[in-house]
């Protein structure tokens, strides 16, 4: 757990990127695009295959392969802790295979504020081939520190599992 706090107050200092698309006083919008060589159902098939790349570093647990997603309306995003614990990062609202995942819920520092996001996977064909993949993570609510100071911490994690994300899916495509 020390080693998370450490490493998400890191990324909180992380300067702005492109990818913050706007912030506001009570929340801001994160959105990044990318295409990539498999079709949409396994694009989808590995987004919800989370362990396979998401960072546990970004865990409590420290490790990936304690997080799962139940891609279902009402489906958990959680984790499992080593002491029997358990820890809900988000709620599945929206699942349509190779095509939609949507999740509600705040991740990291969020979710010890009076703030929630809407995490938004979109995929869609792409031209010539493959797939155009969308991540956009909508926050808002009362956040403490203030979203300006938060926006860039929480850009940084969700860019780079975002990265992890798309090349997993371009080593699963080949």
């Amino acid at each position: 757990m020390k080693r998370t706090a450490i490493l998400l107050l890191l990324a909180a200092s992380a300067p702005a990127s492109a990818r913050v698309v706007s912030t506001q006083p009570h929340g801001f919008e994160i959105s990044e695009t990318a295409v990539v060589k498999a079709a949409p159902e396994v694009v989808y098939r590995t987004l919800v295959d989370i362990a396979s790349w998401w960072d546990g570093n970004h865990s409590y647990s420290g490790n990936a392969a304690n997080i799962s997603i139940d891609a279902r309306a009402g489906g958990c995003w959680c984790e499992k802790l080593s002491d029997g614990g358990s820890i809900e990062h988000m709620r599945i609202v929206y699942a349509q295979p190779g095509k939609v995942l949507r999740a509600q819920g705040g991740l990291g520092p969020l979710q010890g504020e009076g703030a929630t996001g809407s995490l938004t996977y979109t995929i869609k064909p792409a031209a010539g081939g493959g797939s155009e993949v969308t991540q956009t993570y909508v926050v808002g609510g009362y956040l403490r520190p203030g979203a300006e100071k938060l926006a860039p911490g929480v850009d940084a994690v969700m860019s780079a599992g975002f990265k992890r994300l798309v090349a997993k899916v371009d080593g699963v495509a080949r």
